[in-house]
C-alpha cells in the first residue's frame, strides 16, 4: 500500500493525517464490495487557499476502477470559504462537516463517503482533490451524479489540489 499524505497546487495545498503514514489505514477502507474495513473518511486541510475563493469542492476518485469511466467515491459541494478542514468521520456524519457544507452522492447513489476496495491482486489510485471555487453554491440539484457535480465545479475553479493514494488489495 502507498500513498501521499501532503499535495501541492502552487501554495495551494491539502493534507491528511491519517494518509501521511503512506497507505490508507484500515479504517479508511470500504465495509463493503468484500473490504473489511470501517468506511471512515479521513480528515482533509488545506492551505494557500486562492484569492477569491468562495468555496470550496471536495472529491475522491479511483481512476482505475474497472468501470471505463472510474467511480466517485466521495463528493462534499459548497464546503465554505472560512472552513480550513473537516475532520475524519465527517464523510457518514455530516455534523462534522462544516455549516453549509453539502455531502452529495457518490457513484453507488448514496450520499457521503465510500472508502477504497480495489478487485483482489489490483493496486488502484485514489485522486483526493479539493477544488477552491469562484461561487458560494455550485449550481447543481443536491441529487446530481458525481460526474454533473465536477463538471459544473470545472467552469467555477479557481485552483485545485491534489493528492494521489494507492491501494492494493
Amino acid at each position: 500500500m502507498l500513498a501521499a499524505g501532503t499535495a501541492r497546487a502552487g501554495d495551494f495545498s491539502i493534507e491528511s493525517a491519517e494518509l501521511a503514514g503512506g497507505a490508507f489505514g484500515r479504517a479508511q477502507v470500504s465495509d463493503s464490495f468484500g473490504c473489511h474495513g470501517q468506511n471512515i473518511s479521513p480528515s482533509i486541510r488545506w492551505s494557500g487557499v486562492p484569492e477569491g475563493t468562495q468555496s470550496y469542492l471536495l472529491t475522491m476518485f479511483d481512476a482505475d476502477a474497472p468501470t471505463g469511466s472510474g467511480f466517485w467515491h466521495w463528493v462534499v459541494a459548497d464546503i465554505p470559504a472560512s472552513a480550513h478542514g473537516i475532520a475524519p468521520g465527517s464523510g457518514n456524519d455530516v455534523a462534522g462537516l462544516p455549516a453549509g457544507a453539502v455531502p452529495m452522492k457518490n457513484d453507488t447513489g448514496h450520499v457521503g463517503y465510500l472508502g477504497p476496495c480495489p478487485p483482489q491482486g489490483d493496486t488502484h489510485r485514489y485522486v483526493i482533490t479539493l477544488t477552491a471555487l469562484k461561487v458560494a453554491k455550485l449550481p447543481v440539484e443536491h441529487d446530481a451524479t458525481p460526474a454533473v457535480v465536477g463538471y459544473t465545479a470545472h467552469y467555477q475553479a479557481l485552483a485545485k489540489a491534489t493528492m494521489t493514494v494507492r491501494l492494493s488489495r
